[in-house]
């Protein structure tokens, strides 16, 4: 039929770096199509998908191999092979030709090497991998925590409009580096929860014909812990100083919504002042009306009514701070004193 007859013009394919097993680089961005490697490494097509797209960080074991979505990192690791891919768009292109030199001296390393810990191939390229990512965290958190750690030491001496926008800016910052730190740590933390596909990482011995038992993955499970207990250290400080953003807020809206109450008090004040001043003009006003009263032929006339105004005056301000004094002492439960 028709639909059969219509095919894509080009299936979409994936562009990587591969290593051998020595270590060198044997193929830089080669092309290869998914059909391919899905074939080629015994995966399925949804874990191609979430290497090529998926922004979430993950760690996949598979029978034949170790797929690897880490921030700037996607990998692919076989007891013999590493692919790196490049990720398209990524602004971290510096830090993945540094891992690449890395990556190429820790597969170098022989398994008699000490300094290894005689570590299998795949565990020396998931250790350049989990180094490069930890350490791409511990560099961006530095870049976003010393304008916080400003921004708030300034905000101590003087709060300022623009630097709170600037605190706002950075607290943005901040919350998505820790909640991108959080899902790094929590990547490692899942598979660190799994026996079996902890001890199907073992790609050497698998492909030696040897299989672990599921509580068999000492090695690889103190590898995943260190850089585990890396970014949970992070994770944490990143966290606080989260919530010292978050304190500093709550301070500041204390301390504008006192300055606000103490203008709003002072207004009123003045309201009261004025009040009492036109209490004491409406005896005034009363004599401008020019009508006989028989008190401007007394000699105490003008004396008296000037004492009569001011005292009004005075009894209608203090009346009026007094109910304003009450209002304020509010008690616990929100009576007036």
């Amino acid at each position: 039929g028709l639909g059969r007859t219509i095919k894509p013009s080009h299936e979409l394919k994936l562009r990587c770096t591969e290593f051998d097993e020595n270590g060198s680089v044997v193929l830089v961005n080669g092309e290869f199509r998914k059909s391919e490697l899905i074939q080629k490494y015994s995966l399925l097509p949804r874990d191609l998908r979430k290497i090529d797209s998926s922004v979430l960080p993950h760690i996949f074991v598979r029978q034949t191999a170790i797929l690897i979505n880490l921030l700037h990192l996607r990998c692919l690791i076989k007891h013999n092979r590493v692919l790196v891919f490049d990720a398209y768009g990524s602004t971290d292109s510096v830090a993945q030709s540094s891992f690449m030199y890395d990556l190429e001296g820790k597969l170098r390393q022989r398994q008699g090497i000490a300094a290894t810990g005689n570590l299998p191939y795949e565990f020396r390229a998931l250790e350049a991998i989990l180094l490069s990512v930890t350490q791409g965290l511990e560099t961006e958190f530095e870049g976003v925590r010393e304008p916080v750690v400003r921004v708030l030491r300034e905000l101590e001496e003087d709060i300022d409009r623009h630097r709170l926008r600037h605190l706002l800016i950075f607290s943005k910052k901040l919350g998505t580096f820790e909640q991108k730190a959080r899902l790094v740590r929590d990547a490692i933390e899942d598979l660190l929860e799994a026996d079996d596909d902890l001890a199907a990482m073992y790609l050497t011995e698998k492909a030696q014909g040897t299989e672990r038992e599921d509580e068999n993955h000492e090695e690889v499970e103190l590898l995943l812990e260190s850089y585990h207990k890396v970014a949970d250290e992070i994770v944490q400080v990143s966290s606080n100083l989260v919530s010292a953003i978050r304190n500093t807020e709550e301070i500041v809206r204390a301390i504008l919504d006192a300055n606000r109450n103490s203008l709003m008090l002072l207004d009123l004040k003045f309201s009261i002042g004025t009040l009492g001043i036109s209490a004491g003009m409406f005896i005034a006003a009363l004599y401008g009306m020019n009508l006989e009263n028989f008190i401007e032929e007394t000699a105490f006339g003008f004396a008296g009514v000037s004492i009569a105004s001011t005292i009004l005056a005075v009894v209608a301000c203090i009346y009026g701070l007094r109910k304003l004094r009450k209002v304020q002492r509010l008690s616990m439960w929100g009576g007036g004193g």
